[in-house]
């Protein structure tokens, strides 16, 4: 059935407009309307209101064909399938990108949800270290709890959880090893419940590359054995020491081979090494090319972590090509989620997360 005709109808609810526009030149898909309409990315809820517009749409469709055209092809108009077809990526916002306002003495971690919401996020990546004094002060189950009421409230999703201070993944001494798998446990449990994918976590241990390969295999090894029972990701993000090294880290988790352990590809974080070994402080040595990097860690990525510090005056990163490192992730074939993670101690947390949501949806316009 060729549907043809003068009529026009919108209907336009939530973010979301759908548009159907019948003419001689453009032919609509009704069943394409509908699949899209029900199990789009947004995940619709079903209420009254949305059952209704479906019908509208169901409605008006038929109301535009043409008796005189019997034609039995069918087709998407353009107007249409720009409207929608799945974007090509999905933004989620870092909480670290706020850390200085949660770590405020009056800083409120568990509004995070309703934060982004404000921001323009419907989806998160939490920051455990930022809720270091909640628990202590609440218990650890009541604000999983409060997370999981904060999502709900304000229709937010967790995307994954970044897992700092629970031991060290990839010490020399199997006992420390083994109570650092046992200490990561409860926030896989709480990825599950909360309907994250992943949590994101450090592999420090040692500085020393043969022992680091052995060691940090285990500590993995033994982790993302108990995240695939309860359908988890364990991603290793480059986040100082060997895990800014990626031919070192790929060869890992190549020799793991685990589908659930995978990386979280940091546009930042390129220090190997820091002064007096410290995990953090100056940094002596860094990793010398980043865009080949995150090349590397891409066919494993889980997520990517757009990190930015500073721009100039056209809007850029001051440090890092953008429009680079956007290539290299469509070159992937990555889908999932780009997290903004703004991260800087002078410029307004807001305007810098602002700046960065602006520089990506630019650098994706711009590239192929």
């Amino acid at each position: 059935m060729r549907i043809a005709s003068e009529n026009v109808f919108a209907c336009e609810f939530d973010n979301t407009v759908i548009k159907a526009i019948c003419n001689s030149q453009k032919r609509i898909n009704l069943g394409q309307i509908i699949h899209n309409f029900l199990f789009n990315q947004f995940h619709f809820r079903f209420t009254m209101k949305k059952i209704f517009l479906l019908i509208m749409v169901v409605t008006a469709s038929t109301a535009c064909k043409n008796a005189n055209d019997t034609a039995s092809d069918l087709a998407i108009s353009e107007e249409l399938t720009d409207t929608l077809t799945e974007p090509e990526y999905q933004l989620s916002l870092a909480q670290w990108s706020l850390h200085r306002r949660y770590k405020a003495p009056d800083g409120k971690p568990l509004e995070f949800p309703k934060d982004a919401k404000e921001l323009g996020f419907d989806g998160i990546e939490l920051v455990t270290q930022l809720y270091t004094k909640e628990i202590k002060a609440l218990g650890f189950r009541t604000v999983i709890d409060s997370l999981k009421h904060e999502l709900q409230t304000h229709g937010v999703s967790c995307v994954l959880i970044m897992v700092d201070e629970e031991g060290d993944l990839a010490d020399p001494d199997e006992t420390v090893r083994n109570s650092a798998v046992i200490s990561h446990r409860k926030w896989i449990d709480a990825a599950s419940e909360l309907g994250a994918h992943s949590i994101r976590v450090n592999t420090f241990g040692t500085n020393d590359p043969e022992i680091w390969k052995v060691t940090v295999k285990d500590g993995l090894t033994k982790l993302a054995n108990y995240a695939a029972t309860k359908n988890i990701n364990v991603i290793a993000e480059n986040h100082g020491w060997l895990s800014s090294n990626p031919p070192l880290v790929m060869q890992v988790l190549d020799e793991i081979n685990m589908d659930n352990c995978g990386t979280l590809p940091d546009f930042g974080n390129w220090c190997v090494e820091r002064a007096k070994g410290e995990k953090w402080g100056d940094c002596v040595k860094e990793y010398p090319d980043r865009y080949e990097g995150i090349r590397l860690m891409l066919p494993r990525a889980k997520g990517v972590s757009a990190k930015a510090n500073s721009f100039d005056a056209d809007g850029n990163e001051e440090k890092i090509d953008y429009y680079r490192m956007i290539q290299l992730v469509k070159d992937s074939g990555f889908k999932g989620h780009i997290g903004i993670e703004f991260e800087s101690e002078t410029m307004d947390e807001v305007e810098g997360i602002n700046l960065t949501k602006a520089l990506i949806n630019k650098a994706y316009a711009k590239t192929n």
